[in-house]
């Protein structure tokens, strides 16, 4: 009987050794499943994540931007209000007349009212042309690439340009004369 029972040793030996070996091999195929899952999921959350901050990020912009195209159709307004306070006659101006001022008052508050919203003009007096904040339509004499007249004002709604700036930009005639 110790036969049988030495071989049943061993036998339970060799199945506890194969059993141990099957397991590692089970075990590790289940970490690397894990490893997988753990990455793929941290994959999902940064998407997640970028997804949710694009999100918020569009919705500030659509927020901020959304007046855009109602702004843009009350540009004429404010230049129709400049063309007029232009041509004023200078005695007119002089005077001491209400309604004249009223207008004047009526434009302010329409122009603050615009700023509050994010409308800015686009500076133009004294400065270098720029073809992202200005569209030249004709050229004179002037210092080379310099602004001479603002034929339009321009607007920026916040950061992006609403409208660019119509300019007249010198060509560099008579600059030996001004220097």
């Amino acid at each position: 009987m110790t036969n049988e029972g030495y071989n049943d040793e061993a036998d339970s030996t060799l199945n506890t050794e194969e059993d141990r070996e099957i397991l590692k091999k089970a075990l590790d195929e289940e970490k690397a499943k894990a490893e997988v899952n753990l990455a793929g999921w941290q994959r999902i959350q940064a998407d997640f994540i970028n997804y949710k901050r694009r999100c918020e990020q569009e919705l500030s912009e659509t927020t901020q931007f959304s007046n855009a195209a109602l702004l843009l159709s009350l540009l004429p307004v404010l230049d129709d209000f400049d063309r007029a306070f232009n041509s004023f006659p200078a005695e007119l101006s002089r005077q001491d007349l209400g309604w004249v001022e009223g207008i004047r008052m009526v434009e302010r508050k329409f122009r603050t009212t615009l700023e509050r919203l994010g409308l800015s003009r686009i500076e133009t007096a004294g400065k270098s042309f720029d073809p992202r904040l200005h569209e030249a339509v004709r050229q004179g004499k002037g210092k080379e690439g310099m602004i001479i007249q603002e034929v339009e004002q321009g607007y920026k709604l916040h950061d992006k340009i609403l409208r660019p700036a119509k300019v007249m930009v010198g060509n560099g005639e008579n600059t030996v004369e001004e220097e």
